[in-house]
């Protein structure tokens, strides 16, 4: 069980966290699109994470018909591509933003949900290239909302409905979301988690084994976590003083423990 953990964590360091995201409805709110990239120098292949979201659910919306622009000034740049499907709702496309520095269009066309045609609807992306443009971005990347999915946790149990989603849903929207420290924690938090879960969820979905391991290393943490529903927080610093002991257990149990074991093993492997 211990060296499960040790398993578990390796995938989630080695997987890159995105440096920047924006997510943005489609004209009339079928969909939420995410935008995920690393910083983008011209004249350099950059990946673009794009994600479908079901605006209801905040999961990733599968089966998905789209077709993708980029234009700077005006001149095309990338597309506009042909009519493309995704079975998983998540994509990855290279571009080379090859008319320098400046800002960038970027426009999703969705015309296709669940093999099903729609009205055309697009979202536009304005993209940043390079450094001298950094600090002139005409908007910030809107926060993400309040009661966005744990999709790492669905993919792993199944369902938005599993008692676990549950209890993690109840604890942050009664508990964690009650306090102001609370509020802020979970806007930085999600800002994190947001970057790399859909992919790790997408990796569940397409990796049986992977999902039952994601399964075993959540148990713990939501263990932990159910320990709040036995206690009154109705101040800041109580929201403090059970939220750094928590971490604390936690990084206990998934970073201490497996040390703690294969310090045993090499003790024993040398008598």
């Amino acid at each position: 069980m211990k060296f499960l953990f040790v398993i578990l964590l390796i995938p989630l360091l080695i997987i890159p966290a995105f440096a920047e995201s924006q997510t943005l409805p489609t004209e009339k709110g079928t969909l939420d699109v995410k935008l995920s990239h690393d910083k983008i120098q011209p004249n350099v292949l950059t990946k673009m994470n794009i994600d479908f979201i079901n605006p209801q659910t905040q999961n990733i919306q599968v089966h998905i018909d789209y077709s993708v622009l980029v234009s700077k000034d005006g001149e095309t740049v990338f597309g506009p591509t042909q009519l493309i499907h995704t079975s998983e709702g998540s994509v990855k496309i290279p571009i080379d933003f090859n008319r320098g520095e400046g800002v960038y269009s970027m426009d999703v066309e969705v015309e296709g949900i669940l093999f099903s045609p729609i009205p055309p609807e697009i979202v536009s992306f304005d993209i940043i290239v390079g450094e001298a443009h950094a600090q002139t971005t005409p908007q910030d990347n809107p926060p993400l909302e309040e009661n966005g999915g744990c999709l790492i946790a669905t993919a792993a149990y199944g369902s938005e409905m599993a008692p676990q989603i549950q209890q993690l849903r109840e604890l942050r929207d009664n508990t964690v979301l009650s306090t102001k420290s609370g509020t802020v924690f979970m806007s930085g938090f999600n800002q994190v988690y947001y970057s790399f879960s859909p992919t790790i969820s997408d990796f569940e979905r397409e990796n049986p084994i992977f999902k039952e391991m994601v399964k075993v290393g959540l148990t713990p943490m939501l263990s932990s976590l159910s320990l709040l529903n036995h206690v009154d927080i109705d101040s800041e610093q109580k929201m403090l003083g059970y939220g750094i002991s928590l971490i604390i257990l936690n990084i206990g149990m998934y970073v201490g423990i497996p040390v703690f074991g294969i310090l045993k093993l090499n003790q024993i492997r040398k008598k």
